[in-house]
């Protein structure tokens, strides 16, 4: 397939009309373009979010704990439109500098604690609640790993070819072909993994299989970006069975309804702020 050569400038400037569905919200500077407050609950954890991948990797995360009965987990969830570009809020960037969702503030001690990055977030949780993390050094060794296996691989699925397959405005084989490759690669990855093992780290659920599968285990049931088919992940047993098994999970099923704004009406959360407001 022909393509037009593109010659880089010497200098890169911003253009204000590409970048396709999301080139009203991106840019190449921070900090914040308005001023918000944001909104305060009275729970112990302030989440503000939406149901990306990302996202979900925290909710998840909070419904797990209270599904163990950890009721010191409790949190109010707040949407972040970020379409509208309600990240760029002043309240949300004293929060997360970086300006992307999920951010969290811990308002249950003495000084309240923000959090941003999900990955973080889910260590911070699993340490202070002492769950979903292995006890034993070599076994946590092995489920960190495994966690930031999926936070340096995750962009390549995500930001890589979930924007030129999906997202772009114009089709091109070369970039689409390029990550179709590494995706499919990671997926290999876990795969070889998941063939003698229950779950990533081993027999135990943890903090890395709740931040792979809102990426990896979407994708492999066919609920991200409509590639299941281009990207044969039926072929991949091992993780269509981990991914079967975890979707299962009360707390996924709650956790992936949480600031959804997308999807049939009862997976739709917009705000959390008790264990009512989810119906499922």
């Amino acid at each position: 397939m022909s393509q037009t050569q593109y010659e880089p400038p010497k200098v890169w400037t911003w253009d204000t009309e590409s970048g396709g569905k999301f080139a009203s919200i991106n840019r190449p500077i921070a900090g914040a373009t308005h001023d918000k407050e944001l909104p305060v609950g009275e729970h112990p954890f302030q989440l503000y979010s939406l149901a990306t991948p990302n996202g979900v990797k925290v909710t998840v995360m909070l419904e797990e704990l209270l599904q163990l009965g950890i009721s010191d987990a409790e949190y109010d969830a707040w949407l972040i439109n970020i379409q509208e570009g309600a990240q760029f809020s002043s309240g949300f960037v004293s929060v997360n500098p970086n300006s992307k969702i999920p951010a969290m503030v811990d308002q249950s001690g003495d000084t309240p604690v923000r959090l941003f990055e999900s990955g973080a977030m889910l260590l911070y949780l699993a340490e202070k609640f002492d769950a979903f993390l292995p006890k034993d050094l070599a076994s946590r060794a092995e489920c960190y790993s495994w966690l930031m296996w999926q936070m340096g691989s995750a962009p390549f699925l995500g930001g890589g070819f979930g924007h030129f397959y999906a997202y772009a405005p114009e089709k091109f084989e070369y970039p689409i072909n390029r990550y179709a490759m590494e995706v499919k690669r990671q997926l290999d990855v876990l795969d070889r993994n998941l063939a003698d093992r229950a779950y990533l780290c081993g027999d135990e659920y943890t903090i890395a299989d709740m931040a792979t599968f809102p990426w990896y285990g979407a994708l492999a049931m066919g609920k991200l970006y409509e590639a299941a088919e281009f990207l044969d992940v039926a072929s991949y047993k091992n993780v269509i069975r981990w991914s079967e098994e975890i979707f299962e999970r009360p707390g996924v099923i709650r956790g992936r309804c949480v600031n959804r704004a997308w999807g049939p009406e009862e997976e739709q959360v917009l705000e959390r702020h008790s264990a009512a407001d989810i119906k499922r």
